[in-house]
């Protein structure tokens, strides 16, 4: 099973895969609301607006496995997300990213190690998996690793499609 395979549900509740967005660089985060790192909704956008037409999106899955920092339901999620950040990228419904419930599209993303080779569990909101046009994840980046960081700028730019 590849990345595109694995199959999602939007925010909205229609099906949906990654493989919806093939030929793109994606930056995959696990998000939330109420969380210390929530702010990086900014960074992400600004991220989107500035490298969409260029053949990038970032894709957010809302989880509340991290001290119920995603309590809502998908209504009050996208609700919160527009208004409060004016996101325009694509949304998911919740997914477990860690244990027993973790979901099929985390257990390849968690196979990847971060800059400092180390693979495995995601540690908290908005940890940002890399995937290539191809469907490769080719970088993983902590929560504290900020979505406008030099070093995740710089692999997005390197991982633009043509």
């Amino acid at each position: 099973m590849t990345l595109y395979d694995v199959p999602l549900h939007a925010l909205t509740g229609e099906d949906a895969s990654v493989g919806d967005y093939r030929g793109k660089a994606l930056l995959l985060v696990n998000v939330a609301s109420k969380c210390g790192l929530t702010p990086q909704y900014e960074g992400l956008e600004r991220l989107q607006k500035t490298y969409a037409s260029r053949g990038f999106s970032v894709l957010g899955f809302p989880c509340n496995q991290f001290a119920g920092q995603e309590p809502g339901g998908p209504g009050e999620i996208a609700e919160f997300c527009s208004a409060t950040y004016g996101v325009t990228f694509p949304m998911f419904e919740k997914v477990e990213v860690n244990g027993e419930g973790r979901h099929a599209l985390y257990d390849e993303l968690t196979r990847h190690p971060d800059a400092d080779g180390e693979a495995g569990d995601v540690q908290w909101n908005f940890e940002k998996f890399l995937v290539s046009p191809e469907g490769s994840v080719i970088a993983r980046f902590r929560p504290m690793v900020d979505p406008e960081s030099p070093e995740v700028i710089g692999a997005i730019e390197a991982a633009l499609p043509g």
